[in-house]
């Protein structure tokens, strides 16, 4: 009996010093007081923070003298670009000084990107850039399937180092767990260094179920790169055998930009790899563009961000982006489970004149986080959020649009389980011809929604709503 009560006095002082978030801190204080054991159970299966552990530390170059070189590089061209490039900037600076002060996350060039809608338009794509790869194939999944489209891949991933080209390869040993059945031997076997992020061992089989590598990262000859919310798996290729239209984004990249995830993957590599790579090592990373040469080129940053990270980086240039939208502000995510300073962001813009416009799945793949989501919709609606649910399919693209010159395009939800838990990577893309490429997309996509009622939705049965509203009070947990 002392030993259980010193148990959930501990985990109540560990609730209380540890957690971040106030709504998050009371939920599983609640949860303890009123169901001990399921309590304690589920807040170190799923509620420690590893932040504040600093359980996953980034793996820096030793060179400091390096690092010190080109972090100024960085701060000098970023601001000189800022200058050169104010008129198409115009409003956005803020986000972008934010990332480079809480990241070092440069205002880079890009020869060319390219939207990718769907699978079957990306695969294409990237079966073809792979095949030319000449130095390496760099290239991180959260999902990696043992399927049709993965083992495409696979064998050109092999038929590629067999060649001699470096093939380095980690998989989320949760996402993508059935590798180890059998591709997995023939990655190694065929040439291919692997690395599974984050292995899951049985003694913290709950603790590692969490704070997963949710980014999605191809790099080739450090000239193109891939970025986006596809996974590797048959179901995100739209074909007459499979009966859910799947509606995603991807965006591939080209030129010095490839840098961004280059720094990501590196340093993934050396936390998930025994065989460590110098993540300054000059052969990895694109020349950086002339001052002449930028002017031609599209201007984006990357933000990564994790439980490695000092802040919720992805949270806060979201936010900057919201806060930063003078005209239009289009959001599209699979899962909505908000933290309170993206709502009221929300509600801010959309009370001040902003056209926003949230598109959601009418039906999400987890039940409980449709209901927490639904539960957000009424406060929302009542500030002047328009807000779409995809009928055709399942929408799991996260894309925004904001005014006619920023767009993100990543791997992140708008939920907590994206800014607080997982491995994340965005790009935030300063271009007019990707914003309006981006906002027809999205305007295609609410022709197959259905706009929601503030009325019709404030009035719904009474019983569904108490139950989103239940789901509500645990989604700082989910």
């Amino acid at each position: 009996m002392i030993l259980y009560i010193l148990i959930i006095l501990y985990t109540i002082v560990k609730i209380i010093k540890d957690t971040e978030s106030p709504s998050k801190a009371l939920g599983y204080l609640l949860l303890v007081l009123a169901l001990p054991i399921v309590g304690c159970i589920l807040y170190f299966s799923i509620g420690v923070n590893y932040r504040l552990e600093k359980l996953y530390k980034r793996k820096y170059t030793k060179n400091k003298t390096y690092y010190n070189n080109t972090k100024k590089i960085i701060l000098k061209n970023t601001e000189q670009r800022i200058k050169d490039h104010a008129k198409l900037l115009e409003g956005k600076t803020l986000p972008i000084r934010m990332l480079l002060k809480d990241s070092l996350s440069a205002l880079y060039t890009a020869e060319k990107t390219e939207l990718l809608i769907n699978g079957e338009n990306k695969f294409e794509v990237v079966l073809s850039e792979l095949k030319k790869a000449k130095h390496h194939i760099h290239i991180q999944y959260y999902i990696f399937s043992d399927d049709k489209i993965g083992n495409k891949i696979k064998d050109i991933l092999i038929k590629k180092a067999q060649e001699g080209v470096v093939v380095r390869f980690i998989f989320d040993d949760f996402g993508s767990h059935e590798l180890r059945k059998r591709m997995y031997k023939e990655l190694i076997n065929g040439g291919v260094q692997v690395a599974a992020f984050y292995q899951i061992k049985l003694y913290a089989l709950a603790n590692r179920m969490n704070y997963r590598n949710h980014r999605k990262i191809i790099i080739i000859d450090s000239e193109t790169g891939f970025l986006g919310g596809i996974n590797v798996n048959d179901k995100y290729i739209n074909t007459p055998d499979n009966t859910l239209y799947w509606r995603d984004t991807h965006l591939m990249i080209k030129g010095e930009a490839v840098n961004g995830l280059q720094f990501t993957f590196l340093n993934d590599w050396n936390f998930c790899s025994k065989n460590k790579v110098d993540i300054y090592d000059t052969q990895y990373f694109h020349p950086v563009s002339s001052e002449k040469e930028s002017h031609n080129y599209e201007l984006l940053q990357i933000a990564s961000s994790g439980p490695d990270s000092d802040r919720a980086t992805i949270m806060l240039a979201y936010n900057g982006v919201i806060m930063s939208s003078k005209e239009r502000l289009y959001l599209t995510t699979p899962y909505l489970i908000p933290s309170e300073t993206i709502v009221n962001a929300l509600k801010y813009s959309a009370l001040s004149g902003v056209d926003v416009r949230l598109l959601v799945p009418y039906k999400s793949d987890s039940i409980i986080v449709n209901a927490a989501s639904c539960a957000y919709y009424e406060e929302l609606l009542a500030a002047g959020v328009r807000i779409y649910r995809y009928t055709k399919g399942f929408v799991h693209a996260k894309t925004i649009v904001s005014d006619n010159n920023l767009s993100v395009v990543g791997s992140a939800n708008i939920d907590m389980r994206s800014f607080d838990l997982n491995f994340e990577i965005s790009a935030l893309l300063y271009s007019k011809t990707t914003n309006q490429q981006l906002s027809e997309a999205f305007m295609e996509d609410i022709k197959n929604s259905i706009e929601l009622d503030y009325k019709e939705w404030k009035n719904r049965n009474k019983f569904i709503k108490f139950g989103n509203s239940i789901a509500k009070l645990v989604s700082p947990l989910l």
